[in-house]
């Protein structure tokens, strides 16, 4: 005879504590094989051997992992990582299988302001990782209902050119939206981060200094370039390649305002950059109480400029006619 649910209470819960009743579902931390625990799909932080894994390592080898990771369950009875990759990895390194983590059912938008807001505060993040972050974090409260206006055709920071191309996709958002509020950042500030997401890798890993010839462009030319089509991008990597040598900010400015009028050549690019620019000419700097002690007292700088030349002109007179010889 099947039995008959009036809806009642059960027994058990009649006669458990409220106490007991909340630990009963209360999220718990748990062990769970690693190789069931995917990373969280489209994790815009990198994960490295650096300096600062090999102390998580070390600190994990030491004390053991203090704090678990978080995880939400997926369809097929494996796990997605929300906070904890650099764990995992650690973890890995180690040798270990299992890890200790919390459970958590998380819709998609859920997850990833989560996973941004617990990987965002570390002190070593990129630039191209905080343009990732940030522009994921809109996406989501834009899904929520958020007071977030994402216009993936148009940008809301202020371009002279902004003639529309494949990478001249921008991300517009009110300057008041609490994600500006929770950073050090200004709304504006976050737009030109997520600008940094429309350059091409190269590009990337010169603005994020991940580049294997320690090669280094600054943010605000960075910034620029990400206007140009991948293309017009490609053309800026092979000339510094060929030269050795970054655009300044002015030089993006012009490779933007070309691109605009679609007359922006490799070889306008490449003969920019071999032009040698005044802050990489060669320098020579001392300080001038390393030389005061060879020149009588009070005499001006200007004398001594002269005495120096003029001292040097001698000693290349006097090589020349050697080497005559």
């Amino acid at each position: 005879m099947p039995k008959l649910d009036l809806g009642l209470p059960s027994y058990d819960s009649l006669f458990s504590t409220e106490k007991e009743r909340q630990e009963s579902s209360a999220e718990k931390v748990m062990k769970i094989p690693i190789d069931k625990i995917s990373d969280f799909k489209g994790h815009p932080f990198h994960v490295t051997m650096d300096e600062d894994m090999a102390k998580l390592i070390d600190s994990i080898k030491e004390n053991d992992m203090l704090m678990p990771a978080l995880v939400r369950p997926k369809e097929d009875g494996t796990y997605e990582m929300i906070s904890g990759h650099r764990r995992k990895f650690a973890m890995s390194q180690l040798g270990k299988n299992e890890m200790n983590v919390i459970i958590r059912n998380l819709d998609d938008d859920q997850a990833t302001i989560l996973m941004v807001d617990s990987n965002i505060q570390r002190e070593n993040i990129y630039p191209s990782e905080r343009g990732y972050a940030y522009k994921m974090r809109l996406e989501a409260m834009k899904h929520q209902g958020k007071k977030v206006d994402i216009d993936f055709d148009n940008t809301d920071i202020p371009v002279e050119y902004g003639k529309a191309t494949s990478c001249q996709v921008g991300t517009k958002i009110r300057s008041d939206i609490a994600l500006a509020e929770t950073t050090e950042f200004s709304a504006r500030q976050i737009q030109r981060f997520i600008r940094l997401t429309y350059l091409i890798e190269p590009l990337q890993e010169m603005v994020d200094g991940r580049n294997e010839d320690n090669i280094t462009i600054a943010f605000n030319p960075a910034v620029e370039l990400s206007y140009l089509t991948s293309d017009e991008q490609q053309y800026v990597v092979d000339s510094i390649n060929d030269n050795q040598r970054t655009p300044s900010l002015a030089q993006c400015q012009e490779f933007k305002r070309l691109s605009h009028d679609r007359e922006l050549t490799f070889d306008f690019v490449n003969d920019t950059l071999a032009e040698e620019k005044p802050n990489q000419r060669e320098k020579l700097s001392f300080q001038m109480n390393e030389i005061n002690k060879y020149f009588p007292k009070n005499l001006s700088p200007g004398k001594k400029k002269d005495i120096m030349i003029h001292l040097l002109e001698s000693w290349a007179k006097k090589r020349s006619k050697e080497e005559e010889r």
